[in-house]
């Protein structure tokens, strides 16, 4: 219960920096659900925004909150994006993706002024790699594509469906769950040798992106900028 009211905090103090006008990118996520609805009920007369959904899922939830919404590709620069992640380290960089969408929510918030993260004290380690970091890869020779990935380092696993089936992203690919058994030393070095490998469309790695990390705490916010 505690955890809840943690996201909530911390969506609701993001949503503060969001003003009226502005292009938003739209997080995809149990933390950045709660921050769409919130952004859904301030719309008004004097407010209004355009959002740019990070996942199909966020988009139907947008559009369920009617949220004018442009695609992915109408802008090249956005305002604002307000995004959970599933690992933060002390220097900020992340890891995302684990719900699944990180290829479109690296596209959208690589194109933001400001990443503004929005977490709980849970999701706060000392290094990156303390859990999965999602790889999104082709589906056409996956199986080599894993080869050369877990030569990096790592187990690698296929994310499948309750059916045993494998998961398929928005972009139609498939993700791995990768594994360092004593996380992951160097992260930049990493996301350029995991982006080198043919087959592997993008990392759950993003880094030198956030402007700021709201985390939610039972009673309140801090800031890590």
């Amino acid at each position: 219960m505690s955890q809840d009211t943690s996201k909530l905090n911390a969506a609701k103090e993001a949503v503060k920096y969001v003003e009226n006008g502005m292009l938003v990118g739209l997080g995809t996520g149990s933390t950045a659900k709660i921050a769409v609805d919130l952004i859904g009920q301030k719309l008004s007369e004097s407010f209004q925004i355009i959002g740019m959904p990070t996942s199909i899922q966020t988009k139907k939830q947008a559009e369920s909150l009617g949220i004018e919404l442009i695609d992915i590709d109408e802008a090249d620069i956005i305002d604002i994006a307000i995004d959970g992640a599933d690992e933060v380290a002390p220097d900020l960089s992340l890891i995302k993706g684990l719900g699944g969408a990180l290829l479109r929510e690296k596209k959208v918030e690589n194109k933001a002024k400001q990443l503004i993260i929005i977490v709980d004290e849970t999701k706060l380690v000392g290094k990156l790699g303390e859990g999965y970091l999602p790889v999104e890869v082709s589906i056409e020779e996956h199986e080599s594509v894993r080869k050369d990935i877990m030569k990096l380092g790592c187990n690698a696993e296929l994310r499948t469906e309750s059916n045993k089936l494998p998961f398929v992203t928005d972009n139609k690919n498939y993700i791995y769950h990768c594994k360092f058994d004593n996380g992951i030393d160097n992260p930049k070095e990493l996301d350029r040798n995991l982006m080198n490998i043919k087959g592997v469309v993008d990392t759950g790695l993003f880094i030198d992106m956030t402007t700021k990390v709201v985390v939610g705490t039972p009673k309140g916010t801090k800031i890590l900028d």
